[in-house]
C-alpha cells in the first residue's frame, strides 16, 4: 500500500476540489438565511468561484512550472484552506464571496494543475492508467456524495461545519504532502507572459461568464437579460450571451496569436502552441468537454426532479443518487483492465452510449410517481458510462505530453473540465426552461377552464421568464392571484405536465450529446495503445 499513499493522498485533494460546488447548491436556503442575504447573492458567489477555476486555470498551470509542482500544490492548498476557514466563518455575503469566491478559487487553480502533474510524475504505465482513473472516479463520486454530505450536515447541523471539515482535511494533506514525489522541474525558471495571461484569463472569462449566465439572460432569445439605466442589453433584438461568447472566442484566438509570436521569438510563453497540435490530446480535451457536459447536465435535470416533482429534500436527493455514484467508482476502476484488451477510444465509446442508454431509460420511465426499478437501472447505466469515461481521459491526455509539459496539461485539463461543466448546466438548463415556457404557454392557451382574461396574464408573464417550482405552488399562486380553487387546479395541472413534458425533453438532449460525442472520441488512442494496459495494484 506504500506505492499507493501518495495517490490517496492526491485523491483526497482531488475530492475536496470537486465537492465545493455541489454542497453549496444543496446549502442555498441556509445560507440566504444565515447570511441575510438572497438567492440571487449565493448563486453569484456559485458563478465567480467557476469563473475564478475556468479564467485562471492556465495561469496556475505556469506558476507550477514557475515554483515547481510540489510546491505549487503545497502553496494552493494552503491557500484554499485559508479559503475554507474564512468560508465557514463568513458573517456576510461579501465574505463569502472572498473567502468561496476568490481565495478558495485562486487555491484550486494551483492545485488542480498539479495534481494531474504530480500523478503522471509518480505512476507509470498501467498504475498511472490506474491512478487517473481513480482521479476520475473519485471527481464524479464528489460530485453526486455532495448532495448527500451538504444536505445531511445542513440538515442536520449547519453548512459552516463542511467547509470547516475542509479545512481540517486540507491540513492533514498538507501534513503527508512529503509522501508524495517530486516531479521534475522545468529546465530552467520560465517567465511569466502577462499579456497571454490577460488575454486568456478575459476570453475564458468572458465566454464561460456568457454560458454560465445564460439560464437568466436566454442562450439565444432574450430571457431575462441585463439592464444599463432601465434599458435591456438586447443586440439586435438578442440575449448577449452569444456576443459576449464570440468576444471570448475572440480573445482567445488573439491569445493563441501572441502566444505563437512570443515563441517564434523565442520568449517564454503561458502556453506552448504546440500542445494543441498534438492530436491525442486535442482528442482528450475535448471528450473531456463531452464527458463534464454530459455528467453535469444529469445533475442538473436528476435533482429537480428529485426535488422538485418529487418533493424530497436534499439528503433524501444525495441518497437516492447512491446506485450512481457506487457504479461510477466501480467501472472508473474497470475502465483501465478493459482498455488493456480494447482500447482508450472502445471504452470511451461504450461509457458515452452507456450514458445516452440510461438517460433514455429514465427518461421513458419519468412520471409524478417514482419508477424505483427503473430510476436505479437508469443511474447505474449514467454511472457506469461516467466511470468509464472518467477512466480513460485523463491518462490519454496526460500520456500525449512530454513530462515537462505535464503541467500545462494539467492546466488545459482543468479548463476543459470547468468548460464543459458550464456547457452542460447552460444548454440542458436552457432546453428544460424554454421547453417548459411553450409547454406551460401552450397548455394554459387551450384549456377552457381558465379564465381568458388569466390566460392573457399568465401567457405575459411566462415571456419574461419562468421558474422550476413545485405543482402545489403554481396552484397557490393560482389562488392567490384570484383563481378559484377549480382553476387553480387546472392551472397547476397544466404546469405539471409541461415540467415533465420539459424534464424529459432536457434527459433527451443529455443521451443526444452523448451520443454526439461519440464523434471526438474518433482520435483517442486505438488499439495499439501501450499506456492502458490491465492495471496492477502490486
Amino acid at each position: 500500500m506504500r506505492k499507493w499513499l501518495p495517490m490517496m493522498i492526491l485523491a483526497a485533494a482531488q475530492f475536496v476540489m470537486v465537492l465545493d460546488s455541489s454542497v453549496m447548491n444543496v446549502a442555498i436556503s441556509q445560507i440566504v438565511e444565515d447570511l441575510d442575504t438572497s438567492i440571487q447573492g449565493v448563486q453569484t458567489a456559485i458563478t465567480l468561484y467557476t469563473l475564478v477555476m475556468a479564467a485562471f486555470m492556465l495561469l496556475g498551470a505556469k506558476l507550477g512550472d514557475m515554483i515547481g509542482r510540489n510546491r505549487a500544490f503545497a502553496i494552493g492548498l494552503g491557500i484554499y484552506g485559508v479559503g475554507s476557514l474564512t468560508t465557514a466563518l463568513s458573517p456576510n455575503l461579501a465574505v463569502l464571496l472572498v473567502g468561496w469566491s476568490g481565495i478558495e478559487g485562486f487555491g484550486a487553480v494551483l492545485v488542480v494543475p498539479a495534481i494531474a502533474a504530480l500523478t503522471a510524475a509518480t505512476y507509470e504505465g498501467r498504475d498511472r492508467a490506474l491512478a487517473f482513473a481513480l482521479l476520475g472516479g473519485i471527481a464524479a463520486i464528489a460530485v453526486a456524495a455532495g448532495p448527500l454530505i451538504g444536505g445531511w450536515v445542513t440538515t442536520e447541523f449547519t453548512w459552516r461545519y463542511v467547509f470547516a471539515a475542509e479545512t481540517v482535511v486540507v491540513i492533514a494533506i498538507l501534513l503527508l504532502r512529503g509522501q508524495i514525489a517530486r516531479a521534475p522541474a522545468a529546465e530552467r525558471r520560465p517567465q511569466l507572459d502577462l499579456v497571454g495571461v490577460a488575454l486568456s484569463s478575459a476570453g475564458l472569462g468572458l465566454a464561460v461568464f456568457a454560458i454560465l449566465r445564460s439560464s437568466v439572460w436566454g442562450l439565444v432569445q432574450p430571457r431575462t437579460p441585463p439592464e444599463i439605466d432601465g434599458t435591456e442589453i438586447t443586440p439586435l433584438g438578442f440575449s448577449p450571451v452569444p456576443f459576449l461568447v464570440l468576444a471570448g472566442l475572440g480573445l482567445l484566438w488573439a491569445f493563441v496569436a501572441w502566444e505563437g509570436r512570443r515563441r517564434r521569438r523565442g520568449e517564454d510563453e503561458l502556453l506552448n502552441p504546440a500542445l494543441l497540435r498534438i492530436e491525442q490530446l486535442r482528442a482528450g480535451l475535448s471528450t473531456l468537454v463531452g464527458q463534464q457536459l454530459v455528467l453535469m447536465g444529469s445533475f442538473f435535470v436528476i435533482p429537480v426532479y428529485l426535488q422538485v416533482v418529487l418533493g424530497l429534500d436534499a439528503f433524501e436527493t444525495g441518497k437516492r443518487l447512491l446506485p450512481l455514484s457506487v457504479a461510477m467508482l466501480v467501472f472508473a476502476l474497470l475502465g483501465p483492465r478493459i482498455a488493456g484488451r480494447r482500447s482508450p477510444r472502445t471504452v470511451a465509446q461504450i461509457g458515452l452510449i452507456a450514458v445516452s442508454v440510461g438517460a433514455i431509460v429514465m427518461l421513458a420511465t419519468l412520471d409524478v410517481r417514482l419508477n424505483d426499478t427503473g430510476f436505479k437501472v437508469a443511474l447505474a447505466l449514467i454511472g457506469a458510462g461516467a466511470g468509464l469515461l472518467a477512466s480513460q481521459l485523463g491518462n490519454v491526455i496526460m500520456s500525449s505530453v512530454a513530462p515537462t509539459q505535464t503541467s500545462e496539461a494539467g492546466g488545459l485539463q482543468g479548463t476543459a473540465q470547468n468548460l464543459g461543466s458550464s456547457l452542460g448546466t447552460a444548454i440542458v438548463g436552457a432546453v428544460l426552461l424554454a421547453s417548459l415556457a411553450t409547454g406551460f404557454s401552450e397548455r394554459v392557451a387551450d384549456n377552457p377552464a381558465i379564465p381568458p382574461a388569466a390566460r392573457q396574464t399568465i401567457a405575459a408573464n411566462v415571456e419574461e421568464g419562468i421558474d422550476i417550482v413545485p405543482v402545489a405552488a403554481v396552484e397557490q399562486a393560482g389562488i392567490d392571484g384570484g383563481l378559484t380553487p377549480e382553476q387553480a387546479s387546472a392551472l397547476s395541472d397544466d404546469y405539471g405536465e409541461a415540467q415533465l413534458e420539459a424534464l424529459r425533453l432536457a434527459l433527451g438532449t443529455v443521451a443526444l450529446a452523448a451520443l454526439l460525442s461519440l464523434w471526438l472520441t474518433r482520435r483517442l488512442p486505438g488499439a495499439d495503445a501501450v499506456d492502458s494496459a490491465a492495471p496492477r495494484l502490486s
